[in-house]
């Protein structure tokens, strides 16, 4: 197929549009984020990109060079108006959209006013969570499908690792993510229970705990194709931790821990439990007491701990939850397979 992708040209959504490009589609890119002046970000991420959609929806129709498409794929969609959208139409081929963020709640404030506007304008809507999908119909969707989240074929899997990387993100148990109000005191708590816990990540500088933290934390972004995929492999264990406010009942993690060749140890829910058998493929938890003491009692048994890392590395491979199966699943449930 000839693919219009409209997405960030770096981060999960570039790993989307590789993933079809390695299915054999011919796939243009364009990024609407290059129509945002740096200065502007925080602006638009704040209000919705308030007075910058016409400038956005402007850049991206100039962008495109071909005058035909067999699929239009809007990843995310929060820089995408109504009208931009409307525009798109002059194709005459399917639009969908896939967010794996919660469009729906307030966590992000009025970041997600435009894709709200222009949730009627899709033939399909893609969503990784079930409590969406009755929000998005409710939004007024043509078409809601629910998948799971995807971890990458190519990017998510054990690499060669030399020295540097191992002295740079060693370490027995770690937690890559930004930090959130709900985090601090639970990595606090695990670190009080004795756990060697290294935090890799942005803006725990603002974390109320950092200053009890600090020594176990390795401030930045991980660039998501390299570093973060070495500092998951480089750990024995490596939590997982849901965002309340995006009601996550599974995430991103959950898939590329184990894809990579590590233990996952992440809150016990529903979807995990249906994703992995607990103690055998992956380790569960409830509150921060249990979580350590599941960590401390794997590490002292290195042989269950290979056996718990190669258990779930193989079931995240039957799984099949990777980016070239949810884009078939995609356009399986559109009906242009």
């Amino acid at each position: 197929m000839k693919i219009l992708y409209l997405g960030s040209s770096s981060g999960t959504s570039r790993q989307r549009s590789l993933a079809m490009t390695r299915l054999g589609h011919s796939v243009q890119s364009v990024d609407p984020h290059a129509a945002v002046p740096r200065r502007m970000a925080a602006w638009g991420f704040k209000t919705g990109h308030l007075g910058l959609a016409t400038s956005i929806r402007r850049y991206v129709n100039d962008a495109i060079v071909d005058d035909s498409f067999d699929l239009i794929w809007v990843d995310h969609g929060d820089l995408c108006s109504r009208k931009l959208i409307r525009d798109l139409r002059r194709y005459r081929t399917p639009i969908v959209n896939y967010c794996q963020d919660n469009p729906y709640v307030s966590r992000d404030g009025h970041r997600w006013r435009l894709f709200r506007s222009a949730i009627p304008e899709y033939d399909l809507v893609v969503t990784p969570r079930e409590s969406s999908v009755v929000l998005a119909k409710d939004a007024g969707a043509r078409k809601v499908a629910r998948v799971m989240f995807a971890a990458d074929e190519v990017v998510h899997r054990a690499r060669t690792i030399s020295e540097v990387d191992e002295n740079t993100f060693k370490s027995r148990v770690s937690f890559i993510g930004t930090w959130m109000p709900e985090r601090g005191a639970f990595l606090e708590s695990l670190i009080d229970m004795g756990v060697p816990l290294t935090i890799f990540g942005p803006r725990w500088e603002r974390a109320p705990e950092y200053r009890r933290l600090t020594s176990h934390i390795r401030l930045g972004e991980l660039s998501p194709d390299d570093d973060y995929v070495k500092a998951i492999q480089c750990s024995s264990i490596a939590i997982g931790l849901l965002s309340k406010g995006n009601e996550d009942l599974h995430t991103t993690r959950s898939l590329e821990i184990p894809s990579i060749g590590t233990v996952l140890c992440a809150q016990r829910t529903s979807e995990h439990l249906i994703m992995y058998e607990e103690d055998r493929e992956a380790l569960f938890f409830d509150d921060a007491k249990e979580c350590a003491r599941k960590c401390m009692d794997l590490l002292s048994d290195p042989s269950r701990l290979a056996q718990t890392a190669r258990a779930g590395h193989l079931r995240a491979l039957r799984n099949g939850y990777f980016n070239e199966n949810l884009f078939l699943n995609v356009v399986t449930q559109l009906g242009t397979a």
